[in-house]
């Protein structure tokens, strides 16, 4: 029945040997109290994790300095020995369902405040332009503290967080890490022009914007090899401030360079479902890229079973990441493959601290082992 599901085919990813599709995306889940991963976590990540089926971790900050908010304090973190030892037997529950892990590493920038910061600094980002406040569900309001712009001669000592981020990663067991390079934080803040407003080497032109990004990249895949590295990128989206005036020619230059280095996938968002005829559709507006990069190209964005499978089954995309269904499904590959109903996704439990409630006790098919 697999090979009737294009969804459920394998795929190489690198040396790597995945036998679906289907892939975790990262989610952020607020539940890592102290920024260390928490021992409920190894039931939350081997619950979705499958024979040959590719996970990739929430979020997880590089430095002290990377946390942001509003609903990030209770993310992990990679950057210490405690982290590193927390991280091991979360991974090896994943590995002991044949699962492949990867660890997203991410810096937020601007997209906090000193009350998250060590000693209370203010946020750091490519730009001092900061952040309207946040209304949030509950009627509360976050506010950002207004951030600091990074000096040239400081972003050397945040590519370098990356970098050993990624080296604890390894030392954790992860099979390799994806460089958070969406949705607003650091390194999208250089890389569009709404945010960076700089005139350095830093500023301006495409090349200059993308440039830390890209120091980021080549220091990651340096010390841990490119063929364990991957990138999300979200040139399309317009996500605390970050918006870009050409996204494609940027999507289309940071998948050139990234394919240079050799990086083994690009986990793309695509832009926001519009309305058609009454019905939410996917614009499918991320081919240029895909053919522009030679490793595995992952899509994201509002898939479901029947649009992920068109997809691959057009060459698209090689594999599709699923969040909010994965979150409420833990068992989803299995769902596809029976084409099963789909538990609903509560989403007022996502960013909840709570352990289990939103987190462990999504059901399972009665068929499932």
């Amino acid at each position: 029945m697999a090979a009737e599901i294009p969804l459920l085919t394998p795929h190489k990813l690198g040396n790597l040997n995945l036998s679906h599709r289907i892939v975790l995306a990262p989610l952020t889940r607020s539940r890592s109290y102290g920024n260390v991963p928490q021992p409920h976590a190894i039931l939350y990540y081997s619950q979705r994790a499958t024979q040959g089926g590719l996970v990739i971790t929430e979020a997880t900050g590089v430095s002290d300095s990377a946390q942001g908010a509003p609903k990030y304090p209770q993310t992990p973190g990679i950057w210490s020995q405690e982290q590193v030892e927390a991280w091991k037997p979360i991974v090896k529950a994943v590995h002991d369902k044949g699962g492949v892990f990867f660890c997203q590493i991410w810096h937020v920038g601007r997209v906090s405040n000193s009350e998250y910061r060590p000693n209370g600094q203010a946020p750091v980002s490519s730009t001092d332009k900061g952040l309207p406040s946040q209304p949030q569900p509950d009627g509360s309001v976050v506010e950002f503290t207004p951030p600091r712009r990074l000096r040239a001669d400081e972003i050397p000592r945040v590519v370098n967080d990356f970098r050993l981020a990624a080296r604890n990663a390894i030392e954790a067991g992860f099979d390799g890490v994806e460089i958070h390079g969406a949705h607003g934080y650091l390194i999208e803040q250089f890389m569009k022009d709404s945010a960076n407003d700089r005139t350095d080497e830093y500023g301006g032109s495409l090349a200059n914007r993308c440039r830390f990004a890209l120091e980021v990249a080549s220091a990651v895949a340096d010390e841990i090899g490119a063929g364990r590295v991957g990138i999300r990128l979200s040139p399309f989206t317009d996500y605390a401030g970050c918006y870009d005036s050409d996204p494609v020619g940027l999507g289309l230059y940071m998948v050139e360079s990234v394919n240079r280095l050799g990086l083994v996938y690009v986990h793309m968002i695509e832009p926001r479902m519009a309305i058609v005829e009454g019905r939410r559709q996917i614009p499918h507006r991320l081919l240029p890229m895909r053919k522009a990069f030679g490793g595995t190209f992952i899509a994201a964005g509002g898939y479901d079973r029947e649009e992920g499978n068109k997809v691959v089954r057009e060459g698209y995309a090689d594999l599709v990441s699923f969040g909010r269904l994965f979150l409420a499904n833990p068992d989803l590959p299995k769902r596809f493959e029976l084409d099963a109903p789909l538990n609903e996704y509560d989403r007022a439990t996502f960013y909840t601290s709570d352990p289990v409630v939103g987190y462990t006790d999504y059901p399972f098919l009665a068929t499932s082992t």
